[in-house]
């Protein structure tokens, strides 16, 4: 089946994961419920700021639903929609065609 790479669908999950952190993200969130502290502790990650804007990004699409429990102290957790949790196949498909991409001898091959 040919995908038509102008479909409204299509753009809008490229616009998704063609944004900084957003699979980072997903694919973290996969794990259950996090609190913003946990996920900027992970290393390499984005920053605080950069972190705060992809959650609301995320949250803004319906793939990420933010609760905030009252404290003290506050605690405020992300957690993935219906949505967000349906990344789960496409980082696997994404996961086999990098393997694919990275073998040895994968870009000569490429060319045929």
């Amino acid at each position: 089946m040919l995908v038509d790479c102008q479909c409204k669908a299509f753009q809008n999950a490229v616009e998704v994961l063609g944004r900084p952190w957003n699979a980072f993200l997903l694919t973290m969130l996969q794990e259950g419920p996090l609190r913003f502290s946990e996920i900027s502790a992970r290393p390499n990650g984005p920053g605080d700021k950069l972190l705060s804007a992809r959650l609301k990004d995320l949250e803004a699409r319906g793939l990420v639903h933010r609760r905030v429990d009252t404290g003290p102290p506050v605690k405020v957790t992300y957690e993935l929609t219906k949505h967000g949790r349906a990344f789960h196949d496409v980082s696997k498909a994404l996961v086999e065609w990098g393997r694919e991409l990275t073998k040895p001898g994968s870009r000569e091959r490429a060319r045929r």
